[in-house]
């Protein structure tokens, strides 16, 4: 019975720690896209903004396979869709709260 309750906070820490890599990094890379684009009327048609969206996104593949937080056959599909959508999800709200906070300031 211990066992069980160490190997699921373990699951547990390991799904919360990976969440909040994703959201980091994906406010990180609308601050960086603010800062890099700018906040003018054109920044929200600006294609460059995504760049850092999706390194962002390569750079927590690279983090989390580096850190053996997964093991070899843990880490799928279903993780990589997910991490990439969190990364995303963050980074869409918080450059979209950014680029209005900006017409109307």
């Amino acid at each position: 019975m211990s066992t069980e309750s160490i190997s699921d906070r373990r699951k547990h820490i390991r799904s919360v720690s990976v969440t909040a890599l994703s959201a980091l990094l994906g406010v990180g890379a609308a601050l960086a896209s603010a800062t890099w684009v700018g906040l003018s009327d054109a920044a929200a048609q600006n294609t460059q903004a995504l760049a850092f969206v999706l390194g962002a996104i390569l750079v927590q593949y690279v983090l989390i396979n580096a850190s053996g937080i997964y093991g070899d056959d843990e880490f799928g599909a279903k993780h990589y869709l997910f991490i990439a959508f969190m990364t995303f999800a963050l980074w869409f709200v918080t450059w979209g709260i950014l680029l209005t906070a900006e017409v109307s300031g």
